[in-house]
């Protein structure tokens, strides 16, 4: 038993829903924008992502939250009931955060932002049991619960500097079922924790999510219009000398990452493309 929860511990790979992968869920820049994402999939259909009223859409903080629930979730065996169970400190320290008073609360904000926001498919969410294009509205997360150390140990917490009493202890976070199930039928892509992590750019974290996706559907090079690739990643830029100044350091880092070999941009009559070669796929 010991050994087999220390396996899970060291577990380097992340699954998560191939389906969700393909779709824009977070702003790639912390913005306080509160409108909906509307995405038509090239194959039909209409894809939304609807912001709580009140708050705005998740962004580049919840992209790192929602990608290390899922570690986490790996990590417990994919628990049957969804939900994980971690220390606010703990889950920031995961990510490379400070962890201070304002940390915490970008957290416990995103945990809730992630619980709010509504993702709403009309045939643009493939359901991998059914093995078709579904109509579906749900959340990342079903439930967040944040309960505060026990006592005995807050009292503890004042002997150390970087614990304020204060803090939140224990979440309680389940993940959505709707994912789950596609991850449990095999609909899914593979990420390297490392990998990701060492990505320091939101625009490079989320390309590479992008690029799993086209090797699990068996491609060596992806061709994607960039209109089409700002509107999937999703990029508020549209004005394709905005969108490759944007792109391009990232583009630069994933080669340096080796997860591309090398991206081609070119117009082509009135329209302008990206091809990307990937890179090797060994998970580190």
């Amino acid at each position: 038993m010991v050994l087999a929860s220390r396996r899970r511990t060291a577990a380097r790979t992340i699954a998560l829903d191939r389906s969700l992968e393909t779709l824009p869920i977070f702003r790639l820049s912390d913005s306080a924008d509160d409108s909906a994402i509307t995405f038509l999939p090239p194959a039909g259909g209409r894809w939304r992502v609807l912001p709580n009223p009140g708050d705005r859409l998740p962004g580049t903080f919840d992209q790192d939250v929602y990608v290390e629930l899922w570690r986490r979730y790996e990590e417990a065996g994919s628990p049957a009931d969804g939900t994980v169970t971690f220390t606010l400190h703990a889950f920031l320290r995961s990510i490379g955060r400070r962890v201070d008073g304002r940390t915490y609360e970008q957290l416990r904000s995103a945990l809730t932002r992630l619980q709010h926001t509504t993702l709403e498919s009309n045939r643009a969410y493939y359901d991998g049991n059914l093995r078709e294009l579904v109509d579906a509205r749900f959340t990342i997360l079903t439930a967040v619960v944040i309960e505060r150390r026990r006592f005995a140990d807050r009292e503890q917490l004042t002997l150390f500097s970087a614990f304020p009493a204060s803090e939140p202890g224990e979440a309680y976070v389940t993940l959505s079922p709707v994912a789950r199930a596609n991850i449990a039928a095999g609909h899914m892509v593979l990420l390297s924790a490392a990998r990701y992590m060492a990505l320091s750019s939101p625009v490079a974290r989320r390309l590479y999510r992008l690029l799993e996706v086209a090797h699990e559907e068996g491609c060596d090079r992806w061709r994607v219009s960039l209109g089409q690739l700002a509107e999937q990643l999703p990029l508020a830029q549209r004005y394709p000398s905005h969108l490759q100044r944007v792109l391009q350091p990232a583009h630069e880092m994933l080669i340096a990452a080796g997860l591309l070999r090398e991206v081609d941009v070119r117009q082509q009559m009135r329209e302008w493309y990206v091809e990307y070669a990937l890179g090797n796929r060994t998970q580190t």
